[in-house]
This record gives structure tokens, C-alpha cells and sequence, in this order.
């Protein structure tokens, strides 16, 4: 499989907490499934329903995601996690993103997220990984701290590797981290993540 290159960390950056360029550039992120297209416009079912026009900018990235399992998850592993705070102080996985290793570094540290209401993002060194009733406990540490994380059988794992603009058919699921809305009303990206056999679980 071939991996995501130095040269798209730039773009990765905008999923995972850097801010973009020009304040009025306020970034949309889009969930979704691909409908049809219309010329160079993408037309997207949005995950609330909404249908959305969506153009890719010049030389735009494409990164696949393929389905892991926790097994996937090791110690020293660069990973992301979306999750929920529990009463105990945990963070309940809700989906984990493996990144190869050229993306060490990317977006670290513990914010909030938008995947559900009072949902984290995570990113972070697995310290230490053992498994628990539960699936697995994993520490993960960042250069502000550290959170233990609860991974399930049921949760959603990812490992990023390099896509192509031919996988942006109709029918696939798609995740735009950082879209910007055009004076024509069209949402212009320079990055989409898709999902090969698999939906992006952002």
C-alpha cells in the first residue's frame, strides 16, 4: 500500500487542529456520500441529509482510508482518536485513525471535535496498550498531557494510505476535513478522504 507523502502534511494539518491561512476562509467540514456528477461539481448527500456542491481545488489530495483492526493498534503507534469523556476520566473511542509513521506529529495534542456533541479529538504516541474486557486500553500521550482511551471491538479503526481522483464515484463516502465556500455557493477542497471498502468514520 502505497503511504501518504511529505508534501500532504500541509493538507492533513487542516483535519486535525491548524488553523487555515485567511480568517474569512472559515473552513466547512462535509459528511457525506457522493450522488452524482455534474461536470467538475461533486454533488454530496450530506450526513444531515442537505445536498452539497463540492469542486476540488488545483491538485487536490486524495487519501483513502482502509478498514484496521485493533491489532493494527501498537505500542509506538502515531494514532488519532475521536472520543467521549466518561465520568472516570477516560475517553471512549469513538473511531481511531493509524498514521503512517511520515505523519508523526500531525495535529498533536487534545481538543474538542465534531463528530457527536461533546466529542474529542486525540492525537498522540501510544505509550501503552493492554486489553481489558472491554477490547483495548490504550495511553496515549501528547506533548500536553496524556489521556487514557477505552477501544471496543465495535469501534471503527482507519489506516491512511495515498488515493486517487478516480475513487470519487458515485456511491463512495466521503470525508472533507476543510472546505471553503466559494461567492457561487460550491464548496471548494483541496483534500477529500474516501472510504475503500470502508466509510470514513469522521
Amino acid at each position: 500500500m502505497a503511504r501518504l507523502g511529505l508534501c500532504s502534511l500541509g493538507m492533513v494539518a487542516l483535519l486535525f487542529g491548524f488553523p487555515l491561512a485567511k480568517a474569512q476562509e472559515a473552513p466547512v467540514r462535509i459528511r457525506g456520500t457522493i450522488e452524482r456528477l455534474d461536470g467538475d461539481v461533486y454533488i454530496v448527500k450530506s450526513r444531515a441529509g442537505d445536498e452539497l456542491k463540492m469542486t476540488l481545488a488545483e491538485n487536490a489530495l486524495v487519501v483513502a482510508l482502509i478498514k484496521a483492526t485493533l491489532a493494527d493498534i501498537k505500542q509506538g503507534s502515531y494514532i488519532g482518536v475521536s472520543g467521549l469523556p466518561q465520568p472516570d476520566g477516560t475517553q471512549k473511542a469513538l473511531e481511531v485513525h493509524i498514521f503512517p509513521e511520515n505523519m508523526r506529529g500531525v495535529g498533536e495534542g487534545h481538543r474538542g471535535w465534531d463528530l457527536q456533541p461533546s466529542s474529542t479529538m486525540t492525537n498522540g504516541n501510544v505509550e501503552q496498550a493492554a486489553a481489558s474486557s472491554e477490547g483495548q486500553v490504550l495511553m496515549l500521550k501528547y506533548k500536553d498531557g496524556e489521556k487514557r482511551v477505552v477501544v471496543s471491538t465495535e469501534t471503527p479503526i482507519v489506516v491512511y494510505v495515498t488515493g486517487d481522483k478516480s475513487e470519487l464515484t458515485p456511491g463512495a463516502h466521503i470525508f472533507v476535513p476543510a472546505a471553503v465556500r466559494q461567492p457561487d455557493g460550491t464548496l471548494r477542497t483541496p483534500r477529500v478522504n474516501v472510504g475503500r471498502g470502508t466509510a470514513p468514520p469522521m
